[in-house]
């Protein structure tokens, strides 16, 4: 066989692939047309399109730049408006990330002209207008009401913590404020005497004296909030602490567990497309004294009364059934958990001591125990909503008893005898009970926790208010305020602007 036959053939080089150049060294010119920027059924659209038909006259009437004066133009509040909705449905929050955003995001674009908007502008804007913003909120309601989306038959209310703006370290006792407060007023008095530094521009020197005294009212804010709780908490006074960054914010207990500084944000929503009714922001760690608020806000928002209040076992205290059954709206809540039982059990109380083991005998008004003592009737005391029978053995009983260990262990320790606690519930009070053991009402109760967690999801997972990025019981309302709007906002282009697109003109 021929050897040159059999040699394998030299290997060509395979050809290089050719690729576009990127000349970044070009000047191009452009032709943009601004309107072509997003189609016709962007919710940007829908957002400018809504803001048409509200009156945001409250939002210009700080304006200074009027026709006939020098000045510079304002912003048009509309389009600030329809700016931070429009982001917040994206879950832009922070005006510096919009202000960047807004250069290249073709909605924020369209909105803008192909202009721009600073931050500084932006940031402002959000705290500036409380009451304007509250007032747009109502007219809002006002609108999702005439189309359908709230009938009020059915308002779930719930609170829900988020986080402040500041740490568990930056909460300090009244003299540590005093001495941090001291610190800061001579470091501002330090920068407003020193000479001007021709290496330093105006504009960072007067934003360092902006930084510093902006803390010292902080501090001094935060002992003025300090004495005031210790007013109101008097025998633990001494063991409370205020922020340095955040006075308002207070040491709650969050769902997940754990404590963290936060705010008690109360939201009310309406069962029918979980529109939100009514918002706002306490400083209480418990629930217990929302409910009467939360009503008179939806009341004052939506000129009417909820036919029913879902509520959890936070609200359904006795004081706020009684104070409901004087309303138009009927509470529907849980009953809450029994813990009587579980505080007998921490005292070393056995099964077999338990109060529905004692015998009572409506005659000598007293009741026996098992070991037949007997607990006459000792003193009452009025409770809201209820009386609190006491009846208490002997402490001779007692402590002679053999069952002692096993009844009344921490009561012998003291030299008491056992004592029993019979609590007469008021008429509404037992009328509540008894609804709420109803099968049909239980039913109804079961729709709460889907109506009360959407809003909550709404503004956690779609607007990221997780952790609120501004201080202050003012600042942080008014980001609250700007959340539930532009929940509405969602609900108003999802279930009216969208399917008037859809349906033939």
């Amino acid at each position: 066989m021929n050897a040159e036959a059999t040699a394998p053939s030299p290997t060509l080089p395979l050809p290089q692939p050719r690729l576009k150049p990127v000349n970044r060294q070009q000047v191009c010119l452009r032709m943009i047309d601004p309107e072509q920027l997003v189609e016709e059924g962007h919710p940007v659209r829908a957002i400018w399109d809504l803001l048409g038909r509200l009156d945001l006259s409250r939002f210009t009437a700080g304006i200074r730049a009027v026709e006939g004066r020098p000045g510079r133009d304002a912003s048009n509040p509309r389009v600030l408006i329809a700016l931070w909705l429009y982001a917040l449905s994206r879950g832009v929050r922070q005006a510096r990330f919009l202000d960047e955003w807004s250069q290249y995001e073709p909605g924020c674009q369209w909105l803008l002209g192909l202009g721009r908007i600073n931050y500084h502008t932006l940031a402002d804007f959000v705290v500036d207008h409380g009451a304007a913003l509250d007032q747009l909120f109502v007219d809002l309601l006002q609108v999702l009401m005439s189309e359908g989306l709230a009938d009020l038959e059915r308002v779930a209310h719930d609170g829900t913590k988020i986080r402040a703006s500041a740490s568990r370290r930056s909460f300090q006792r009244e003299e540590r404020l005093g001495e941090c407060k001291q610190l800061a007023e001579e470091h501002w008095e330090a920068l407003k005497q020193e000479a001007a530094d021709p290496q330093l521009r105006a504009a960072r020197r007067q934003a360092r004296q902006r930084a510093a005294r902006e803390r010292v009212e902080r501090l001094r804010r935060a002992e003025e909030e300090l004495k005031r709780r210790q007013v109101e908490a008097k025998a633990e006074a001494e063991n409370l602490r205020a922020s340095v960054t955040d006075p308002d914010a207070r040491v709650m207990r969050q769902g997940e567990g754990g404590f963290a500084p936060s705010y008690n944000a109360q939201i009310s929503t309406d069962a029918c497309q979980g529109v939100i009714l009514a918002y706002e922001v306490s400083q209480a760690g418990e629930d217990s004294h929302q409910l009467q608020p939360a009503l008179e806000r939806i009341e004052a928002n939506t000129g009417q009364w909820p036919k029913q209040i879902l509520v959890d076992g936070g609200y359904t205290t006795r004081q706020n059934i009684l104070e409901t059954a004087q309303q138009p709206t009927e509470l529907v809540g849980s009953l809450g958990e029994d813990r009587s039982q579980s505080k007998l059990q921490q005292q070393g109380v056995s099964a077999e001591f338990m109060p529905e083991r004692f015998r009572f005998n409506e005659a000598e008004n007293c009741f026996t125990c098992p070991a037949g003592k007997s607990l006459p009737y000792q003193t009452s005391k009025k409770l809201a909503g209820a009386t609190e029978k006491h009846y208490r053995a002997k402490a001779s009983d007692c402590q002679t008893c053999p069952f002692a260990p096993q009844c009344c262990p921490k009561m012998v320790q003291k030299g008491r005898g056992r004592l029993l606690t019979q609590t007469e519930e008021a008429p509404q009070v037992a009328e509540f009970r008894r609804k709420m053991r109803q099968s049909q009402y239980q039913e109804v109760y079961r729709q709460r926790a889907q109506v009360a967690e959407f809003s909550h999801a709404c503004l956690k997972e779609k607007k990221g208010l997780r952790k609120f990025l501004r201080r202050g019981l003012v600042k942080v309302r008014a980001e609250l305020a700007w959340a539930c709007l532009s929940c509405n906002v969602s609900i108003w282009t999802r279930r009216v602007w969208k399917v008037s697109l859809q349906s033939p003109t």
